[in-house]
């Protein structure tokens, strides 16, 4: 067997922490948890503690000590810039945390810097990996439903996301940004890119600056409709944190994934349950089991990805794809007209 490559982690915040169990457990496909790094020392040496690795606070010392093969970016996106385009230069392949960047020039001079040095740069988006999700796609993909012609994609709850993420408050775009990135990713994943979008904000938690709450309206390059809504100011009991609820039609029947549990596909007159596979690591816990697993499952795609000299399916010039309906989302509640997602004019 070759030798392990060697993983490092910048960022050790709440959300690192699954990334950390995630890297652990892949121990045994090739993948060695080499090094943590954060800017604020307690973090660095907590997560070094748990884990067993040195800790860094530097960016620079970290490479040039550990000389990671694969950098693992878990940090606020204001930051993303600046440390890829450190890794892309000093040749080091690279996993970015969502989303990508505050707004799309940051995005493309990511991608163009990746581009010019002929770098592995993927983003962790996890949504798609979530095992619902992946059990969705299989029975599409099987033609279950037959050809997919209208779907509603909605992430809707009232848990406090703020008390791990103060700065959410703060953030001048909310919602879309840091929600509805993960639901148009899969929106584009199920039913293919879109050619025109619509949408409406809304700002109904006043303690927050920007949208809490957007509805969108995407017309499919194939042809098929999609509704896709997210709000962090659902008020329901039970709430349905964190799960994506789903409800697909196409010219064969329809599915529905109202649980974690099963997904219901129906032909129009009868309907059959369908168990999903979401077993629970020593580390994961109910309900944020979907989350865990989908982070371990995102982070071994991509690691067998640049193990074996491919490009990740989150890949960087396909995530461009999903924020670009992000920035046409924004543009659309501005002046009240559908719009077309960018496209990425590489250098």
């Amino acid at each position: 067997m070759s030798a392990p490559l060697k993983i490092a982690v910048i960022g050790c915040g709440f959300f690192a922490q699954n990334h950390l169990q995630g890297w652990k457990e892949l121990r045994g496909e090739g993948a060695e948890l080499a090094a943590v790094c954060d800017a604020s020392a307690e973090k660095a040496n907590a997560a070094s503690r748990a884990h067993g690795v040195p800790a860094f606070t530097s960016i620079e010392k970290m490479l040039d000590t550990v000389k990671p093969d694969l950098v693992d970016v878990i940090t606020r996106m204001d930051s993303h810039l600046a440390i890829c385009d450190l890794l892309a230069r000093r040749g080091v392949a690279a996993i970015v945390q969502k989303p990508l960047a505050p707004c799309w020039a940051d995005c493309v001079a990511m991608a163009n810097t990746a581009r010019e040095h002929k770098s592995f740069l993927a983003v962790h988006e996890n949504f798609r990996f979530q095992a619902p999700m992946l059990k969705v796609k299989a029975l599409l993909d099987g033609g279950a439903i037959g050809d997919v012609s209208w779907a509603r994609l909605a992430f809707r709850t009232g848990f406090d996301v703020f008390g791990n993420q103060p700065y959410l408050y703060d953030e001048e775009r909310l919602v879309i940004l840091d929600l509805g990135i993960h639901v148009l990713d899969i929106a584009r994943v199920f039913l293919g890119e879109v050619d025109r979008l619509s949408c409406e904000t809304q700002r109904r938690n006043v303690l927050v600056k920007a949208d809490d709450t957007a509805t969108l309206l995407l017309r499919h390059s194939g042809g098929a409709v999609s509704v896709v809504e997210c709000t962090y100011t659902a008020k329901r009991h039970p709430d349905l944190f964190p799960h994506t609820r789903l409800e697909i039609e196409g010219t064969k029947g329809s599915l529905i994934l109202d649980s974690d549990d099963e997904i219901i596909l129906s032909d129009g007159t009868s309907h059959t349950r369908i168990a999903i596979d979401n077993p629970l690591a020593p580390w994961m816990q109910k309900p944020w089991h979907v989350v865990q697993r989908s982070v371990m499952e995102t982070s071994r795609h991509i690691f067998k990805s640049f193990r074996n000299g491919e490009r990740a399916a989150t890949d960087i010039s396909d995530n461009l794809k999903t924020y670009a309906l992000v920035e046409a989302a924004y543009a659309a509640a501005l002046d009240h007209t559908s719009h077309q997602p960018e496209m990425w004019q590489h250098n």
